[in-house]
């Protein structure tokens, strides 16, 4: 028996004191006795003239390119390539490096890490992004705590939060067995004072359910996908159900729309601030309460580039997002094409007073949802393909009782992955029939891109599962 199957099994006083360990776990490695310093010098930061900026930024990412082209095995090797051809270009200027596509990191990432580092003592990421396969990240402890005071300021602190409230966690871990209909849906993280809710249990039938268990732990802050906010909201409001004493909810993983803002103020009766970030740690950007979504610039150089060639986009103009990141030194990812397009703003003020740059938008993070047969929405499916030997892979629903999945296989292969992706799907989903198409690539979008989850459900088969107009937008 799995892990995962273990834990499912077990009595629900258990199941919050397993979630308790893993949360005592991820609080020594995210705060620390810095914490607090950390969160002031960020604060004072957002008040920084440009010279301030330029010099700080300057230094940063001084000190990576060195450290990259001198103590990184892939960029060592590529830079020793380049002299050995004639190119006697500086690796100390940013616009020296090429650009970086994620499947050369995803193909070996351990060529990525700085070789005075010991991976045992890091703390090990797994992200898999648009392409649905996983990537392998390492941070230091140092690294991990930058991060996370950078959050606790430019998210929580923003908005009159903090860790120390408790909140709300709505996610696409299976911390609730999939096949289970009654209350609760949720597991008590106390070290974190987090409540973990499973945003594959959103649906009608559960909405009244969900709703009390937020109410009942009095939290602060609501942190979830956007679509998962506003499903809830939508079958909340259906009910007449309000949340009282949230005073934020606060988006990830998706863009936030309009519609969503609505229903989701409506009934959590709090602003929505949306967020940007990945696991490689490349970039960040938070919405203050003036609507703008500021960067932070200490997470990473973020460029916008032409979709034909890598020349700056125009300000105002949409293009790839090609970030350099400058807090993880250790694992650095140089000029790191993230999969995603975004655009610059105009304005270089904002009302709010901070001197952090503006995005006026970020375009991508877009994967549809899966509908169970129960109207369950799931979401997050990427770990199913976690550990097995595939390049690339894109779930498809294409009926409520049937999923498609298409892959490209890695070698080693065979029909016993097959049937672990399948087990997989169905302690998400439940008894679903699961079709495999092996193929030399994933087709692509118009943009360049495909969506690793996507939904192909008919009108019919969406009114069936109680999914409504708005939420199929």
């Amino acid at each position: 028996m799995s892990l995962l199957g273990l834990y499912h099994r077990m009595p629900m006083p258990l199941r919050s004191f397993a979630a308790g360990a893993r949360g005592w776990y991820l609080r020594s490695w995210r705060y620390g006795p810095e914490t607090e310093r950390l969160i002031a010098e960020a604060a004072e930061r957002e008040s920084w003239n440009p010279a301030q900026w330029q010099s700080f930024l300057d230094e940063r990412i001084t000190r990576v390119l060195h450290r990259a082209a001198t103590r990184v095995p892939y960029y060592r090797a590529e830079w020793e390539k380049r002299r050995r051809a004639g190119d006697r270009r500086s690796p100390e200027y940013l616009e020296h490096w090429p650009v970086l596509a994620k499947e050369t990191v995803r193909a070996d990432p351990r060529a990525f890490l700085a070789d005075d580092m010991d991976e045992r003592r890091m703390y090990h990421e797994r992200t898999s992004g648009t392409t649905g396969t996983p990537l392998d990240l390492w941070l230091t402890r140092e690294t991990v705590r930058a991060w996370f005071a950078l959050y606790e300021q430019r998210t929580r602190g923003w908005y009159g939060v903090s860790r120390h409230d408790a909140w709300v966690m709505m996610g696409g871990q299976p911390v609730i067995p999939p096949g289970r209909t009654r209350p609760p849906f949720w597991v008590w993280n106390a070290p974190m004072k987090q409540l973990y809710v499973s945003s594959s249990h959103v649906s009608a039938r559960n909405a009244a359910a969900l709703i009390g268990a937020i109410q009942s732990r009095r939290a602060t802050h609501l942190v979830t996908y956007a679509s998962t906010a506003a499903a809830l909201a939508t079958e909340a409001a259906k009910l007449g159900l309000r949340v009282d004493g949230l005073r934020v909810v606060i988006t990830n993983a998706e863009p936030v729309f309009s519609w969503q803002r609505e229903v989701i103020r409506e009934v959590f009766g709090c602003p929505v601030q949306e967020t940007y970030g990945m696991a490689e740690l490349v970039a960040g950007a938070g919405e203050c309460s003036a609507g703008a979504l500021h960067l932070w610039p200490e997470v990473g150089k973020v460029e916008i580039l032409d979709d034909d060639d890598d020349a700056p986009a125009p300000v105002g103009a949409a293009g790839r997002l090609v970030c350099t990141g400058l807090l993880n030194a250790d694992m650095p990812l140089v000029r790191f094409a993230v999969g995603d397009r975004g655009a610059r703003a105009t304005r270089e003020r904002c009302d709010c007073g901070r001197t952090l740059p503006i995005l006026s938008h970020i375009e991508g993070r877009t994967n549809d949802l899966i509908i169970a047969r129960d109207g369950r929405r799931v979401y997050w499916l990427n770990p199913i393909l976690y550990g097995l030997p595939i390049h690339q892979a894109q779930i498809i629903q294409e009926t409520l009782e049937r999923l498609r999945i298409r892959y490209v296989p890695a070698p080693g292969f065979t029909a016993a992955a097959e049937r672990e992706i399948t087990h997989r799907l169905h302690q998400r989903l439940g008894d679903v029939d699961v079709v495999f198409e092996s193929l030399e690539s994933i087709p692509r979008e118009a943009n360049g891109k495909f969506k690793a989850v996507r939904c192909d459900l008919s009108a019919d088969e969406r009114e069936r599962a109680g999914l409504d107009a708005a939420a199929a937008r």
